[in-house]
């Protein structure tokens, strides 16, 4: 006779299911040895998504392993309440919000960069060493790729469910309540390095003549030596963000 349990998906989670087990309770069988994790990833929900697990109304880890007949309520991240004293999904929120971007979102890379948000990016970096790296340096995984996510040493990532940059940005800066974060060119775009104030007097001859004329405040990379100031592209990129967020948490 085989092991089963009843399990049930909450609000975002039903969008990794499959079309028939949405929005209910449903019935499933698991190996002897199955934990929660194991579970919930064979049934397409990577653990980075999941912020609270209950098993016959008590909270559990990720590492609970199952009995026959247990019943699971499985919950998405939490945006208004805080369940810090309740979850033993993970451990404490990471200190600072640093990312991890997977190779195929350079550009969602170069918007959050814009917003001052600390992005590591390459396109030469293998599953590993991203899941290597996120732990190492505490970094936010942010990817389409599931299989990342599910890797056990991941313990912080999230899927990005549109293939459009721009709303790419929006879900990230929803996702993880950044609004009032927001800190425009403050990191370079190509380096992901501060940039920090210089002298006018030390841009002469380095950026175009009309532009040492007619611009005061000036910025650089210390990495890569570029040059930043607040001339036409600024406002074409205020109007980006404008059209992305409501008026009322423009920046």
């Amino acid at each position: 006779m085989k092991n089963k349990v009843s399990i049930r998906f909450y609000e975002e989670l039903n969008y990794f299911l499959d079309k028939k087990y949405r929005k209910k309770r449903f019935e499933t069988s698991f190996p002897n040895t199955a934990t929660v994790k194991a579970l919930i990833e064979d049934l397409g929900v990577p653990h980075t998504e999941v912020d609270l697990i209950l098993i016959n109304g008590n909270s559990v880890s990720l590492s609970c392993k199952l009995h026959n007949g247990d019943s699971i309520s499985v919950y998405p991240v939490f945006e208004t309440f805080d369940i810090s004293e309740v979850t033993k999904v993970r451990n404490k929120p990471l200190r600072a919000v640093k990312f991890l971007a997977d190779v195929h979102l350079g550009k969602l890379t170069t918007y959050l960069r814009i917003l001052g948000f600390d992005t590591f990016y390459s396109n030469n970096i293998s599953d590993t060493e991203i899941s290597e790296r996120s732990l190492k340096e505490g970094r936010i995984i942010l990817t389409r790729d599931l299989g990342i996510l599910k890797r056990k040493i991941v313990t912080h990532g999230y899927y990005i469910r549109s293939r459009n940059p721009k709303e790419q940005l929006k879900e990230v800066i929803n996702r993880f309540n950044l609004i009032n974060l927001i800190k425009p060119f403050s990191l370079c775009t190509r380096c992901n390095e501060p940039l920090i104030p210089i002298e006018k007097e030390k841009v002469s001859g380095k950026v175009p003549i009309f532009v040492y004329e007619n611009y005061n405040n000036f910025n650089f990379c210390p990495k890569c030596k570029r040059i930043y100031w607040r001339g036409s592209h600024w406002e074409n990129i205020r109007k980006l963000f404008n059209n992305i967020f409501p008026p009322d948490i423009k920046k």
